[in-house]
């Protein structure tokens, strides 16, 4: 059995308007157009299960050529984790693409940019963050209004057209689960990755990943696997890392419990993020959520994120029952099991650490230092891009071939993929020798 799989990169807590966001509503004109339920992709260098082509369409908006849906056939795959409230099911396109709110986390839907197939520049993935989809990150930022993408203007383009406009190959992949655990994410990193390669005739592909999807795809190229997973195949030029926490973050309980009014049902939330807390008190009434906690099976990739920064930067003391939430214990309004608790029972940053990124692999990191994101609650104890610390950002601990890295003092954490700048200084990195 081939040993690889990834972990998710923690969503932090959203508020307002931009976290509650649903994918934007979209009913095809047509069924969509079926290929071949039995053609297989096999798995490269690697005994885990063949990948299926389930279904393929053109029927796509936001500037995509196309779409196709595939599906990892390996019988060990993990049974799927979704919320019973349905808060981390797909919407929109895809849902549409899947052909249901909930797919089994062993597909994915790899979208294809206009010349995906035809223009002669270096193929790309580019790999989704959390909460989220390929299409609002890269390809339209403006697909769920203003103030989505991190501010007020949000464009109705990004890097996917950029890089094809420019020649390249862009490739997008789109998980099953918007919050699945990492491990998952990143076999399936490694499986649309050979789907690229197949359809490009490419021997490797760069890929450029975002928040959470980046920490799957360091995971990936670093060989971080469970057993039935498979290691990495060798088949990356180059990884760029857009706000990646390299070295983890504790913003899940840092800060109280300040978000769990917009977590708890029986305080009016619905965010779909993980809590702190085993408890909390709404209205008087304390309330037992444990399907709504860190330390739930619902939350594990957010688990595998952890790492304590209180000895650099301190807890929020700001906030309602601040201690007993990162420390452990039962305060005025909530009980929480506490950070520790929580790493020993899933962390993998370090082991991500000491395992290393192949020097064949050189890396980017592009971080962020603007904790401006709106209608959220910003990491506020350190230099951020209001999610993400920029010591953990530029942390490069197993980083063996650290190509360069960018600090962009004016962006947050969601504008790090889209502004002009960033655009073109990825762009140069992949056309750099």
């Amino acid at each position: 059995m081939c040993q690889y799989r990834g972990i998710r990169m923690a969503n932090p807590r959203r508020k307002g308007r931009w976290w509650r966001r649903l994918l934007a509503a979209f009913a095809l004109s047509a069924p969509l157009l079926v290929l071949s339920q039995s053609s297989v992709l096999a798995a490269a260098g690697a005994a885990v299960g063949e990948l299926s082509l389930v279904r393929s369409t053109t029927l796509v908006t936001y500037g995509w050529q196309r779409a196709e849906v595939w599906n990892d056939t390996d019988p060990t795959w993990p049974a799927s984790h979704y919320l019973p409230t349905g808060r981390d099911d797909q919407t929109g396109q895809p849902e549409r693409l899947f052909g249901t709110a909930q797919p089994p986390s062993s597909e994915f839907i790899l979208f294809q940019a206009p010349g995906a197939t035809t223009n002669n520049g270096s193929p790309v993935l580019l790999v989704m963050g959390a909460g989220d989809s390929v299409t609002r990150e890269y390809a339209d930022p403006n697909l769920d209004g203003a103030y989505t993408c991190g501010t007020a203007n949000c464009p109705t383009t990004g890097l996917m057209q950029y890089l094809a406009d420019d020649g390249y190959r862009v490739f997008a992949v789109n998980f099953a689960n918007v919050q699945g655990n990492n491990f998952e994410w990143a076999q399936t990193i490694s499986d649309a990755l050979q789907v690229v390669r197949s359809e490009t005739q490419s021997s490797s592909v760069d890929i450029v990943a975002w928040s959470k999807g980046a920490f799957a795809a360091r995971m990936y190229v670093s060989s971080v696997a469970p057993s039935w997973g498979r290691p990495y195949q060798g088949d990356v030029a180059k990884l760029v890392l857009i706000g990646n926490p390299n070295g983890g973050l504790d913003y899940t309980f840092a800060h109280g419990t300040e978000a769990n009014p917009e977590i708890y049902p029986q305080c009016g939330g619905s965010l779909n993020g993980p809590s702190p807390s085993q408890s909390y008190m709404c209205y008087g009434i304390m309330y037992t959520e444990p399907n709504l906690s860190i330390d739930s099976a619902y939350w594990t990739g957010q688990r595998q994120m952890l790492a304590r920064w209180d000895s650099t930067y301190g807890v929020d003391e700001t906030q309602d029952t601040w201690y007993t939430t990162y420390y452990g214990g039962t305060g005025y309004t909530s009980t929480s099991n506490g950070i520790q608790y929580a790493i020993d029972h899933g962390s993998l940053v370090s082991t991500i650490q000491q395992a290393g990124i192949p020097a064949s692999v050189p890396t980017y990191l592009i971080c962020g230092a603007a904790a401006t994101m709106p209608d959220f609650y910003n990491e506020n104890r350190g230099p951020s891009d209001g999610v993400v610390f920029v010591a953990s950002c530029e942390d490069t601990a197993g980083i063996t071939n650290l190509a360069t890295e960018v600090l962009f003092s004016g962006y947050n954490h969601l504008m790090l993929g889209w502004e002009p700048t960033a655009e073109s200084t990825i762009a140069g990195w992949l056309s750099s020798s």
